[in-house]
């Protein structure tokens, strides 16, 4: 999708579609010559929320999309439910542009460039398709540029040049999560890694011979069962000063979990795939801050692997030396994710982040304890944790903050090795997140 400001009165605007409230399309069809027509459409039509309608008209404004409960004030949510339902209904519509007339809708406590990129977010999100491996795909909608009614460009640019960054990162995320894994393997991720170019990025990777010469033991016990190589890809982006510390996101980036030695059960493995999913985020991420051309340095490590069961592969009860020189009793093949990704936090801090947030599908005891409306939050840093939140709350993608307390350290005690990769049923999710904060230094300011 591509999105761009228009200024001026929407009586001068010629478009296929015109997207509006009630109120507003009552004025406008009035003015062009159109009231008998508009009456007689709307006649049936409840002007509550989630209701829509797509009413025909003659001249330069082919069709209004009237918007349902959009002149009450609306609450941030209500307001984006109206723009889901406003974004599902203009991607149904035989039209390859449309205006968005959104400034006038009333939002409590929110301004016009949060309307703007709250709009843009579900119109990419009721946009996106996926059929690249279908012999005969199904047909894109056709709509694929939309217009912003504003007063003034000025105040609204920034918000559409965002708005048309996270969609291009929000597309490389989707693409990546859906490729089927014998396709997206960690060579594959290096390779479309390698795709994010701009003048401030570079793109490098640790093979396992590598990361065999800095010790990273835990990671390369999950890539060994796989004849695909595991890889550490790092993304570096300068758009800040030399002198800045750079953010780092490092994602999970499990190609394909069988669980290894401790096998999954059949149903639902197909689901797998979605283990990298973490790292599509991360990749994602980056993307849209170097489209977007953000002045912050960014250090982006996906931690990518695939998880299988041979020969070679890791067994329960094994130990390993991390890259932090800590070692690891691995009693479940099946949590490697936190295996992956305590050695790539250890390649992180020696960029001397500002910040370091990872990006995980780390364990379905988190769906257990939340179910699947908010993901949960683990920080060792309130400041750091309070600005994700807030993040999510702004984005309607919501997180809940999780206890880090160390009484929950004791789970992971081992009668052989410095922690154990799992603990017991209770509270998994919090003694994942445990086992994590176990390799991140002093001083440093993470979240999970």
């Amino acid at each position: 999708m591509k999105y761009s400001l228009t200024a001026g009165d929407a009586t001068s605007i010629k478009t296929p579609c015109l997207v509006t409230s009630l109120k507003t399309a009552r004025t406008l069809a009035n003015q062009l010559g159109a009231r008998d027509i508009f009456s007689r459409a709307i006649g049936d039509f409840k002007d509550k929320l989630e209701n829509n309608l797509v009413v025909q008209l003659p001249g330069n404004v082919a069709r209004l999309l009237v918007l349902g409960g959009a002149d009450d004030t609306l609450s941030e949510e209500s307001f984006r439910k109206l723009c889901t339902g406003a974004a599902k209904s203009a991607v149904a519509i035989p039209a390859r542009q449309a205006v968005f007339h959104l400034e006038k809708i009333k939002v409590s406590r929110a301004k016009t460039a949060w309307k703007l990129q709250t709009a843009m977010t579900a119109l990419s999100d009721e946009a996106y398709r996926y059929s690249k491996h279908k012999s005969s795909p199904g047909s894109a909608p056709d709509l694929r540029s939309v217009r912003f009614l504003v007063k003034s460009r000025s105040n609204a640019g920034k918000s559409v040049q965002l708005g048309n960054a996270l969609d291009q990162g929000l597309k490389l995320a989707r693409d990546l999560g859906n490729e089927p894994p014998n396709v997206c393997n960690p060579n594959y991720l290096l390779k479309e890694a390698r795709k994010l170019r701009g003048p401030n990025v570079s793109v490098t990777n640790l093979d396992e011979k590598k990361m065999e010469s800095l010790n990273m033991g835990a990671f390369l016990a999950v890539s060994k069962g796989s004849d695909t190589p595991g890889q550490m890809i790092i993304v570096h982006y300068k758009g800040g000063r030399k002198s800045d510390a750079p953010f780092s996101l490092v994602g999970k980036g499990i190609t394909f979990d069988t669980g290894g030695i401790s096998l999954k059960p059949p149903a639902a493995m197909d689901e797998m795939k979605f283990d990298m999913c973490g790292a599509a985020a991360v990749l994602g991420v980056a993307k849209a801050v170097i489209e977007a051309q953000l002045p912050i340095n960014l250090v982006a490590i996906v931690a990518a692997a695939e998880n299988m069961p041979s020969g070679r592969a890791t067994r329960p009860a094994d130990i390993v030396t991390t890259s932090s020189g800590k070692t690891v009793e691995i009693l479940n093949t099946d949590a490697e994710g936190r295996l992956v990704l305590c050695d790539a936090l250890t390649h992180a801090q020696t960029f001397k982040p500002q910040a370091i947030v990872d990006v995980a599908t780390l364990t379905g005891a988190c769906i257990i304890a939340l179910g699947s409306h908010a993901s949960a939050l683990y920080s060792n840093d309130d400041g750091l944790a309070e600005s994700l939140l807030e993040a999510g709350d702004s984005s309607g993608d919501r997180a809940w903050r999780m206890p880090l307390w160390d009484e929950y350290q004791t789970a992971l005690r081992s009668n052989f090795a410095d922690v154990a990769n799992v603990g017991g049923r209770e509270a998994g999710s919090v003694t994942a997140a445990c086992f994590l904060k176990r390799f991140i230094d002093d001083g440093v300011k993470w979240a999970h």
